[in-house]
């Protein structure tokens, strides 16, 4: 695999581990009684993007690890998957 397409999968790994993991662990205004003027009460009450942002590479990094060993070790790919539906020629 080609570092290019690697790191390109691994941004989408990344992209979607990234939006699963969001919302964990979010406590927002209202939960706390907090509501700061001009904010709606579903805002986050701590900024913890950096928190975030690492749990996402840890996730991501395991992910891309187990993808890239079923794929290249292992030579399984998208054609392998079993067709469960017939061809329309």
């Amino acid at each position: 695999m080609p570092i290019a397409t690697g790191m390109a999968i691994y941004f989408i790994f990344w992209w979607l581990t990234l939006f699963t993991v969001l919302p964990i662990g979010l406590r927002t205004q209202a939960d706390e009684d907090d509501v700061t003027l001009g904010t709606t009460a579903s805002a986050p009450h701590k900024h913890r993007m950096g928190r975030v942002f690492l749990l996402t590479t840890i996730i991501s990094a395991g992910i891309f690890v187990i993808f890239y060993v079923v794929n290249q070790k292992l030579g399984f790919g998208v054609d392998d998957i079993p067709v469960f539906f017939p061809k329309l020629d």
